[in-house]
């Protein structure tokens, strides 16, 4: 079962009619900025799952010696 161009244009003029053509913009410009927050906590989570590489111990200063 194939979508074909009448029933895109059909969907899309159902759209048109539910939330008008001044909404569609702003619908689109909200979805975007929320592709873009998922990607960026994607990419977040997934460099926090990456191993990083082991850092050397903190070398601690010798104690001064007192000569009394």
């Amino acid at each position: 079962m194939d979508i074909g161009f009448r029933e895109i244009l059909l969907i899309l003029l159902i759209i048109l009619i539910l939330f008008g053509a001044k909404r569609i913009p702003e619908m689109m410009k909200a979805m975007g900025q929320g592709v873009k927050e998922f990607k960026k906590a994607a990419r977040d989570i997934q460099s926090d799952d990456e191993p990083s590489a082991p850092t050397p111990p903190a070398k601690t200063p010798a104690e001064p010696k007192n000569n009394a």
